[in-house]
């Protein structure tokens, strides 16, 4: 039963982690990280990515214009993107670690240690994919925040919000956390047998395939 909830947790956190993954890579490139809506003309609305600004109109529709030099961007997006290009990679490298180290796979079953360390490595790349994607995208909400709230600025001068890539950059994060804590729990949990790598081994490919129908006991 031990073996069963160790797998299970190992797959969970395998799963989230690529969602969060994902959510990261749509969050680098789409062009909402703040929306701008001008009161004189409601139908015009601006955004602004990591990459290129758009405006959305009702009788163009939307044209986007990428950013001419990066020097030239605010201190937020420059760093920004490197932190998110950054979760990328680390993403993806932990992903393919922590499948690696997954019990399930024979793939270097004889050598438990190397398997769990390649969990272990896995899971704690992913939980740095996910401080490095939630660190740019708190950043810039941050400076959003206290840009609409500045006193200084006229209330005539149009504010830019929230947009919709922020909350895909914090469930990103969020669910690389999750996940990178879960693989590091399965690997760092006990295991069911301690007789020898040998019989972990063989109780492991009988257990896994009932986990894969969709069953945790082998007798079901």
């Amino acid at each position: 039963m031990a073996l069963v909830f160790r797998v299970a947790m190992q797959f969970a956190g395998l799963f989230l982690s690529l969602l969060g993954w994902v959510l990261a890579i749509i969050t680098t490139y789409l062009p909402h990280w703040k929306n701008l809506n001008l009161d004189l003309n409601e139908m015009e609305n601006w955004t602004v990515g990591l990459w290129q600004a758009c405006v959305t109109q009702e009788e163009v529709g939307t044209q986007c214009k990428d950013f001419d030099s990066f020097l030239a961007l605010p201190a937020e997006l420059r760093v920004s993107r490197v932190l998110m290009l950054l979760s990328n990679g680390l993403g993806l490298l932990g992903l393919l670690a922590a499948g690696l180290g997954l019990d399930c796979l024979r793939l270097g079953e004889s050598r438990r240690g190397l398997k769990k360390g390649l969990l272990i490595l896995g899971g704690t790349v992913l939980w740095a994919a996910g401080v490095a994607a939630l660190v740019p995208v708190s950043w810039v909400a941050h400076r959003t925040v206290r840009e609409f709230w500045d006193e200084t600025v006229p209330e005539i001068v149009p504010r830019w919000e929230f947009g919709e890539a922020l909350f895909l950059g914090w469930f990103a994060g969020f669910f690389l956390l999750l996940g990178g804590g879960l693989l590091n729990c399965a690997a760092c949990s006990t295991r069911a047998a301690r007789a020898s790598g040998h019989y972990a081994g063989a109780e492991t490919r009988t257990r896994c395939p009932y986990l894969e129908n969709g069953t945790a006991d082998p007798r079901v």
